[in-house]
Parts: structure tokens; sequence; C-alpha cells
């Protein structure tokens, strides 16, 4: 099975609120958008956001250039139900993000707290960089949030 498939079947199968790494709100996530001082116009991605409520929250507190990028249709699905009339507000994109298109300096922030830490191939690491590099703005701010070293060896069944 492929990391799409994989993925399909978990937002297929499991409530968005069950699974391991859900939150109500992205309390850590919030403060470090916050701490970065840009304004409510900032650009910002959330990579792997799936259907996390993040985008929920910065949408309540009135940004208004947001971006969610998922591999998984389903949870973006998911997400933009739940979000209803507000769900307009934002940019939802499917892709794998080793080999998406960005425009070249786009987004101020880029939040991930759902990919990196899958990319066990060096390729994939260096690509997700090169992605990182080329549509995050001069001056712009990356927030990555992985597992330990000394963390689980596996998630979602997945090394």
């Amino acid at each position: 099975m492929d990391n799409k498939q994989h993925w399909e079947q978990v937002y297929t199968t499991k409530a968005s609120d069950s699974v391991s790494w859900f939150q109500e709100h992205a309390d850590q996530s919030l403060r470090l958008i916050h701490n970065t001082r840009l304004g409510k116009d900032a650009a910002i991605i959330d990579v792997g956001g799936g259907t996390s409520r993040l985008v929920d929250d910065l949408v309540a507190e009135g940004y208004t250039d947001l971006t969610v990028f998922d591999l998984s249709s389903t949870a973006l699905a998911v997400a933009r139900q739940r979000l209803g009339k507000h769900a307009d507000i934002v940019h939802w994109i499917e892709g794998d993000i080793t080999r998406a298109k960005f425009p070249m300096n786009r987004f101020d922030i880029w939040h991930d707290r759902a990919v990196f830490h899958f990319l066990t191939d060096p390729a994939d690491r260096h690509a997700y960089v090169e992605r990182v590099l080329s549509s995050v703005r001069p001056g712009g701010h990356v927030i990555v949030a992985t597992f330990a070293e000394d963390g689980p060896e596996k998630c979602s069944g997945l090394p």
C-alpha cells in the first residue's frame, strides 16, 4: 500500500477526533504562529493539515491567507465540511509534498506537525527541504514538529 492509500484508509476508517495525534486546539502551534508577530494577512500553509483543527482556529482569529495541504483528499473533505461556509476562505491542496509545486516565495509561515517525520527516505527529505526553501519568503518562518530521537518507532503503522 502506498502512502496515499494508507492515509485515505486512515481517514475513511477513523473519526478525526479518534486518532492519537488529535488536538481540539493546536495551542503550541498557535503560540508559535503568534510569536512570529506577523499580521492576519500572513500567508500560512499547514503542510499535512488534513483534519487538523489548526485551520479552524486561524480562521476564527481572522487570518485571511490560509492554505491546507495534504496527501489525503478524504482528510481535506472532512476539514472543509467541518468549516462549512468558512471553508471558502482556505486554499485546499491535495498532493504529495515531495512533488508539490508552489509559487516562489509564496508563504510567510510554513507549518508542519504531521509530515516531515514520515519522510524516512533521504531523497524525500531533500525534496521537502527544497519545497521549503523555494516557497517560503526570505525572512519567513518554518515551524516543523517531529518525533524526538527516542520517540516512537512507528506512528499510524508507518515508520
